[in-house]
């Protein structure tokens, strides 16, 4: 029995074999056209192959030979194309199927190359000074191969453009020292660099943009010595991406078109942009952590990205990098690879960045053709300001000696995978307010991000003053430009610090006669000449929570009264625009305008991506277990802040507002609300979509923002170690301050 089911089993064979199907035949005749197969390697590597399948050898190979690892070609693996392609492996594609119908065309790799046994080296990128000489551009080149120095030496020399530059070299021992030297002398300013052969060209580039080297340059052009040995065309295509991003005498022109294109992040040779859908390759799961790292998820939407590597780019998108914090831990020992690893993933991330900010990959040919939105520029911006950083006796009794916001800010902890808490302060550092210079630093850089004004909140709780100290100080140092006006804080303080339940620490009680002792506090601040009136003549004043208090048209009147009698005169009075009702009515016309405070009232059921009725969005991606707060799109509320049906709702006279991101896991922790996706590159889209749709039929055309140093909400413009300026330097942008940063010093 066992003979003739052998037999049946050959018989069966012969005749597949025979009479194929159409999808047989179809592959076969695919393979026929391409012209990879070489019957005579094939063969060889099957002993005692009977006659009918030597007969038939390229339908053998399709029935049985693939499975069985086969070479078809000397040049085609279909081991090593399966390993060198993980998402063809992991779908189950016959690989050369695979590779004659996308991969081919894509560029896929189909035999592992061989890698070079080269010398060990412990890289070391020292860290730069900010302050040193510089030129407005920066060109940073890798190269692997020695040998392709001279074609990048002759191509700088011609070019008619200042720069500094900068080059990595993949260490080889003496012969690196020696080129060092011979692009030192061709250059006397260049960096040189040797560095261990990990991460392709973009971890190089990576360990000099976090050591703070392209920081103050206009633009980054990045080179690499690519000779893609996978493709026939490896050299000509070399020359086709540097041709397109260093075009020779004409680099003036397109560079000068790239820089006053405000919504391209990257320029890049003509066919280099990709669709990333069609060309994933086996980089999606990869490409959606990285982007995890900024709390961004990947576009469902068709976004595009930069390949072969070579590109100038701008600062913003350099920040966004910065902040992914990659390090050499995260890069693959090389092998070889065409594709599926970390630096083939950054390829389409930073393509992803871009689009988050509303910025796009421009061709060399279309440089100058792009036609600028017409984007309304704020008339004057406010930012609320909280004077709380520094200790009291009332937080000592309350939360331990000592206490200030930091400890909390400091102590918050991360809740899902990217989320980026805690928060840390850059610049600044962890500052203390009763240092009134450190106030004078703030409004400086507010000042060059084009903020008019802080709105500084007035803790006053029935004649008891809290937090003053800084502002006492500042009055005493009239010589510090700080421009200001108070936001009355009058929600009561509770323990679990969300103003809304909880233990009462500090009650605001609203007894009688509580509005002329409240004036009667503003007054020494109103009498200063940085108190601020936005409209020329006209101190201002804000109300937080007018709804708390017991008579609000009665409460106004007699606050209105108590300024013009203690010769103020007339006071624009204006009231955030709360989400959550108090205990009495307030008409809208009660005062001369309102404030729109994101997140508050801008976050519907849609928006909840973790903790809405819809539950956990996230996935793997939510928070562990035990978080019981609530996660939500922060793109989602920058839409629904332009959604006409939300801004129906809005008092006539509201000032738009905008936040940089919103957070509370330092305050509240494992109930924190969280506005997932918040980062320079989100904000930068809302922004430009206020000004684009909001700005004009804003309050005076105005724009606030919350908030300038909510730490403990995480919504702050100051510089951050994760971010840096980009904040400011993305309102610098929208406010026409960009323009007018101080230059750095220049050389050549």
């Amino acid at each position: 029995m066992a003979s003739i089911a052998r037999w049946m089993r050959k018989g069966g064979k012969a005749v597949r074999l025979l009479m194929p199907g159409p999808s047989t035949l179809r592959y076969v005749a695919r393979i026929r056209r391409a012209g990879l197969f070489d019957p005579v390697h094939y063969q060889a590597q099957i002993a005692g192959l009977n006659w009918l399948c030597r007969a038939f050898p390229m339908r053998h190979y399709v029935l049985w030979g693939e499975r069985m690892g086969l070479e078809p070609h000397p040049d085609f693996s279909p081991g090593a194309y399966l390993g060198l392609n993980p998402d063809v492996a992991e779908a189950g594609l016959p690989p050369l199927h695979h590779f004659l119908t996308l991969g081919r065309g894509e560029g896929r790799g189909t035999r592992a190359q061989p890698v070079e046994s080269l010398p060990p080296i412990r890289t070391t990128i020292p860290r730069f000074d900010p302050r040193r000489p510089r030129a407005r551009f920066a060109i940073h080149l890798h190269l692997y191969y020695p040998d392709l120095w001279p074609e990048f030496s002759e191509r700088l020399d011609r070019l008619d453009l200042s720069f500094d530059l900068y080059v990595t070299l993949t260490w080889r021992g003496p012969e690196t020292e020696w080129l060092a030297d011979i692009i030192r002398e061709a250059h006397p300013r260049a960096q040189v660099f040797p560095v261990a052969n990990r991460g392709r060209d973009i971890l190089p580039f990576l360990r000099l943009l976090n050591a703070g080297a392209f920081d103050g340059y206009e633009a980054i052009c990045k080179l690499h010595g690519k000779k893609s040995p996978h493709r026939d065309d490896g050299d000509a295509w070399r020359r086709h991406l540097v041709d397109g991003v260093l075009p020779g005498k004409a680099l003036w022109t397109s560079l000068s078109a790239f820089l006053a294109d405000e919504d391209a992040a990257l320029w890049v040779a003509d066919g280099q942009r990709y669709s990333v859908r069609k060309w994933w390759g086996s980089n999606r799961a990869r490409t959606d952590a990285l982007l995890r790292r900024v709390e961004l998820d990947r576009s469902d939407t068709d976004f595009d990205f930069p390949a072969g590597s070579m590109y100038w780019m701008k600062p913003l998108l350099l920040g966004m990098i910065r902040a992914l914090d990659l390090t050499e831990d995260l890069f693959e020992p090389e092998s070889g690879q065409t594709d599926g690893t970390l630096a083939h993933a950054f390829e389409r991330a930073i393509g992803a960045l871009a689009k988050a900010a509303g910025q796009e990959v421009r061709q060399t040919s279309e440089l100058g053709r792009a036609v600028a939105p017409v984007l309304r520029t704020p008339r004057y911006v406010s930012a609320f300001y909280l004077p709380q950083f520094h200790p009291v006796p009332e937080n000592d009794a309350w939360w331990g000696p000592g206490y200030t916001e930091w400890r909390a800010v400091v102590e918050a902890v991360s809740a899902f995978p990217g989320h980026l808490q805690p928060a840390r302060p850059a610049d600044l550092g962890f500052y203390d307010l009763r240092l009134t210079e450190t106030m004078a630093a703030q409004a400086g850089l507010a000042r060059g991000a084009g903020i008019d004004a802080f709105c500084v909140y007035h803790y006053w709780f029935g004649g008891r003053r809290l937090l003053d100290e800084p502002m006492n100080r500042l009055l005493a140092r009239p010589d510090l430009d700080f421009p200001f006006y108070l936001c009355w804080a009058n929600e009561s303080w509770r323990r679990n610090w969300d103003g809304l339940s909880g233990e009462i620490l500090r009650e605001q009680d609203y007894a009688p006669g509580f509005e002329e002792a409240l004036v009667r506090s503003t007054l020494p601040y109103m009498a200063d000449r940085r108190y601020q009136r936005p409209d020329g003549r006209t101190p201002r004043f804000v109300i937080y929570r007018p709804e708390d208090m017991p008579a609000p048209v009665q409460n106004v009147a007699r606050m209105r009264r108590a300024w013009r009698e203690a010769g103020v005169g007339s006071v624009e009075l204006g009231a955030v625009s709360f989400h959550v009702g108090g205990s009495s009515d307030v008409p809208e016309n009660l005062f001369d305008f309102w404030i729109e405070m994101p997140p508050h009232g801008l976050v519907d059921d849609s928006a909840y991506l973790f903790g809405g009725s819809a539950g956990n969005l996230l996935g793997e991606a939510g928070p562990a277990p035990g978080f019981a707060g609530l996660i939500y799109d922060y793109p989602a509320v920058a839409r629904r802040s332009l959604d006409k049906g939300y801004r129906a709702g809005l008092p006539e006279k509201t000032i738009a507002g905008i936040m940089p991101s919103w957070d509370n896991s330092a305050r509240r922790r494992a109930r924190a609300h969280i506005a997932r996706g918040a980062n320079p590159a989100t904000f930068r889209s809302w922004l430009r979509d206020l000004q684009r749709e909001r700005l004009a039929q804003s309050y005076r055309g105005e724009l606030f923002i919350n908030a300038w140093n909510e730490w403990g909400e995480k919504a702050m413009l100051e510089p951050s170690r994760t971010f840096g300026h980009l904040y400011l330097d993305i309102l610098a942008e929208s406010t026409g301050q960009a323009s007018c940063k101080p230059e750095v010093a220049v050389h050549g």
